[in-house]
């Protein structure tokens, strides 16, 4: 089955591959429709037919924007009127998505830098997934450091294969391995990190850990995804520094995703 653009305006895509990492986490490939272009880091709406309307969300791709087909990273949410009904696809399955996308974690709302931080929680860690396997990413820093909170080490998961995978990737597989970090931490399992990323990162921990030096805005960038404390946490600790907040018009320091899956 190929791509197929509906009377709607949408495409309807194939469900390729589905994994189930926890009961509340899994990640899903899709097809891709030959005319879609788009910028690693960016979301696009996609969804389910309901009551003869399309039911769509935002999400952020996963697959870098070279790769041939659709990687999605989604919560469960057992009332939610969509992911209820997509925790169930199976291969073969269709989908739908919506031409268009957007976004402002791109490499284009930063201003150059040499270190770019891409903080995560839960789900949030999907863009930078994409972002860590684009060659540009790598062309545009020096160092990626990528950290992930959950609250279990199960939950991590995802971000440790999609690292894994990075790594061993034939185009960026060597730039990565000496290039990229992974910082992984939970908040209700033990684990070698325990705590919030802020606490974490307010306590030293994090750059200790690292063996690396604190933020700094003349040349640290910073990207932001997941929960709503978290990025209020940390743009409160930023703009005091002299952090400035970036946009695809006005690239800055720092940039937020506001585009939330439900």
């Amino acid at each position: 089955m190929s791509s197929s653009l509906l009377p709607s305006g949408l495409y309807a895509e194939r469900v390729t591959d589905v994994q189930h990492y926890t009961d509340r986490l899994f990640r899903f490939r899709i097809t891709r429709p030959q005319s879609l272009r788009f910028r690693s880091g960016e979301f696009v709406m996609l969804g389910l037919p309901q009551d003869g309307k399309p039911l769509m969300r935002a999400y952020s791709i996963a697959s870098p924007a070279w790769d041939e087909s659709l990687e999605f990273f989604s919560i469960k949410v057992a009332e939610g009127p969509l992911t209820e009904r997509l925790q169930k696809i199976q291969p073969g399955d269709t989908i739908l998505l919506r031409p268009k996308t957007t976004g402002t974690l791109v490499n284009d709302a930063l201003l150059p830098g040499k270190r770019l931080f891409m903080l995560s929680t839960g789900t949030g860690i999907a863009p930078f997934v994409s972002l860590i396997r684009d060659p540009e990413t790598y062309e545009k820093f020096g160092e990626l450091i990528l950290t992930h909170t959950c609250r279990s080490k199960d939950e991590l998961q995802y971000g440790f294969d999609s690292v894994a995978a990075t790594k061993a990737d034939p185009l960026v597989g060597e730039e990565a391995t000496l290039r990229l970090k992974h910082f992984a931490s939970t908040t209700r399992e033990k684990s070698e990190h325990n705590g919030r990323i802020t606490t974490l990162i307010e306590s030293g921990e994090f750059f200790t850990s690292l063996n690396t030096s604190a933020f700094d805005p003349e040349h640290d960038r910073i990207m932001m995804c997941g929960s709503v404390g978290m990025i209020k946490d940390v743009r409160d600790m930023l703009e005091p520094q002299g952090f400035t907040e970036g946009s695809n018009n006005h690239p800055g320091n720092f940039v937020v995703e506001r585009a939330f899956v439900g």
